[in-house]
């Protein structure tokens, strides 16, 4: 297929390298005229403006924007709306709150354009790995771009319906792509609307590990009575996990790679960002009167390392930086 892909940020640029590794055309626009230079060099198409953009496609035209979300994104759609015509498609692929993403498709309907949005996961892995989507938007529009989400997900993998058809209970997924890794969830701001949600639950589980792995350090404290002091691996004991346990799962995987770098995570303060799908998971539990003990709690620990460091919350950071390349800030907002 054809599609312009605006932002070439840490996701953006390589969703467009796995799109042209899939043979599909991508015609790319970039503030950073650097970064349009890099994928034009994998195959792509650059473009010194959105207006040039939008001229190289043909109608029906998609354009995926994969900018920050906020003022960015708006801004970014809000000069699209004026330059697409009828019948063309935008796609939101950032961490959008998915409330405006209903606002922002009522907005473009009213002069015929489409919207889709995808809560998309993968982080600085998604190159090889794919990336797993959630899409929203009228059901035609995403059957027509399915091309497009089938090249950019991971595809079957190793737990794929071979192996669990039919066990007890089992659903049937046959007509679904959900074991490919994206799926059509429901109308406008339905896809952000889940993503938000898995990245609440990423917050508990990133919590939980940082937990046990700080309860597991400090049995060498000499605050523990010797006879139950011990001096563990902890890269040892994350790399046994991952093999035949319970907790294994891919962020395991990348607090072994963390380990294994560095033990004791020195490279990280334990300052903790978050991005805002957070606070909108536990505002939306709020709104819909469901208790939601373990991701509000994981959420207001991250408040909290911004005032104090322990190796919690160096996990934390180093789990960030694993899996989507976020850059650790300093007490006072900067980078460090």
């Amino acid at each position: 297929m054809q599609l312009g892909m605006v932002g070439l940020g840490r996701m953006g640029g390589n969703m467009t390298r796995r799109l042209l590794r899939g043979g599909h055309h991508v015609i790319v626009y970039d503030r950073n005229s650097k970064a349009v230079d890099e994928v034009i060099r994998d195959g792509a198409i650059g473009s010194p403006t959105l207006c040039d953009l939008v001229a190289g496609l043909e109608a029906p035209r998609t354009v995926w924007v994969m900018v920050p979300a906020g003022d960015a994104t708006e801004e970014a759609i809000g000069e699209l709306a004026g330059l697409l015509s009828p019948g063309d498609t935008v796609i939101d692929g950032g961490n959008t709150y998915f409330k405006d993403d209903v606002a922002r498709a009522e907005k473009l309907a009213a002069g015929n354009l489409h919207y889709v949005d995808v809560g998309t996961s993968g982080g600085v892995w998604g190159l090889e790995r794919g990336y797993c989507m959630t899409i929203g938007g009228p059901a035609e529009i995403v059957e027509r771009l399915d091309p497009l989400f089938e090249t950019l997900a991971p595809g079957p993998g190793k737990d794929d319906a071979t192996q669990r058809r039919d066990a007890p209970g089992s659903v049937d997924l046959s007509g679904s792509n959900a074991r490919k890794g994206y799926v059509h969830v429901g109308p406008a701001g339905a896809g952000h609307f889940v993503k938000m949600i898995h990245n609440g639950i990423e917050y508990g589980m990133m919590q939980a590990f940082a937990e046990g792995l700080e309860i597991l350090r400090e049995s060498g404290s000499d605050r523990v009575d010797p006879r139950h002091r011990y001096d563990l691996g902890l890269h040892d004991i994350a790399e046994v996990w991952r093999h035949g346990s319970v907790v294994s799962s891919w962020l395991l995987d990348l607090l072994e790679i963390a380990l294994r770098e560095d033990r004791d995570l020195s490279a990280f303060s334990g300052y903790v960002q978050d991005s805002g799908e957070g606070r909108w998971t536990v505002q939306t539990a709020i709104e819909e009167d469901v208790p939601a003990h373990v991701l509000t709690a994981s959420l207001f620990t991250r408040f909290q390392s911004r005032q104090d460091e322990s190796y919690a919350m160096r996990v934390l950071s180093a789990l960030r930086h694993q899996f989507g390349g976020h850059v650790e800030q300093n007490k006072n907002g900067g980078q460090s």
